[in-house]
């Protein structure tokens, strides 16, 4: 007979907001535990002390482990008794970093649920953020690019656009430019600041997958340049060759990347730069 499927061990994460940061914080750690079977469920806007208790009381049920960000010192009180009271293994993410800021500011924390999803003028910068890269992407709007924090260079399917929008939802207008084998890049491009200019370029033959991907999802033959090595590599032959005769581009290998790694690197050069001034992403705990 076939071994039982050993359930996945529950994780409750509990928050007086959305709870989005504190699933972030829990799924990083987690990536640290290969083979870790775990279920995290996430209780949101959880307003009431009754609320709070009867979701303790559900965990000790399940045998789970539970993770809070509550903002409120008489909630996070709470959550500890219970805790204590059902013999939970529990963690308060935001409880320490409260008190220790309270300390360092000499202030007291407003305690207030749901801060950073209110509609500031960081919000509206976002918004308009990604508004912009939506409409200045792929080089639809090369006069868009003077106006841009961010302009990215590269050829087809070097993650381009979700790397755009990725930094859009931080708060930057992104234009991105498509260079095509033997076709000059805009003439705006030369009039962009060289330093906010970011250069991509990928392994061709992980390339040459992504493209072949790309073909079968459209239902077009694999036979076409687009999906052919030689293609490819004339492709990063030309674009290389741009890219050496403008040495303030940082060229970033995207090969296996996630869009979040590329974007931390072009935030760090940017920083470097002393051009990292818009506001960022936010979650909310």
């Amino acid at each position: 007979m076939p071994m039982a499927k050993t359930p996945k061990r529950p994780l409750f994460i509990i928050s007086d907001g959305t709870g989005d940061t504190a699933e972030k914080v829990v799924r990083a750690c987690l990536l640290q535990f290969d083979g870790a079977d775990v279920q995290p469920q996430t209780f949101a806007n959880v307003a009431t002390p009754e609320q709070l208790e009867n979701l303790f009381l559900l965990a000790r049920d399940h045998g789970a482990f539970v993770v809070t960000t509550l903002v409120k010192a008489e909630t996070r009180a709470l959550a500890e008794r219970l805790a204590r009271r059902h013999q939970l293994q529990w963690v308060d993410v935001v409880g320490n970093m409260l008190g220790s800021l309270s300390t360092f500011l000499q202030r007291s924390p407003r305690e207030t649920a749901g801060l950073m999803h209110q509609a500031d003028a960081n919000y509206f910068q976002r918004i308009a953020a990604v508004e912009f890269t939506v409409k200045a992407d792929d080089g639809k709007e090369p006069r868009m690019l003077l106006q841009a924090d961010i302009v990215l260079v590269g050829i087809s399917r070097t993650s381009k656009t979700p790397l755009s929008v990725f930094l859009a939802h931080k708060g930057y207008r992104v234009g991105n430019v498509p260079l095509v084998l033997d076709r000059d890049p805009p003439e705006t491009l030369w009039e962009v600041d060289p330093m906010r200019i970011f250069a991509l370029t990928i392994d061709p033959s992980n390339l040459r997958q992504i493209r072949h991907r790309r073909l079968e999802q459209m239902r077009m033959s694999e036979r076409t340049n687009y999906g052919q090595l030689d293609y490819i590599l004339a492709e990063l032959d030309y674009a290389h060759d741009l890219y050496k005769r403008n040495r303030e581009w940082p060229v970033i290998d995207v090969t296996n990347k996630a869009v979040e790694e590329t974007a931390a690197t072009i935030l760090n050069i940017l920083g470097e730069r002393f051009l990292q001034s818009r506001a960022g992403e936010t979650g909310q705990l």
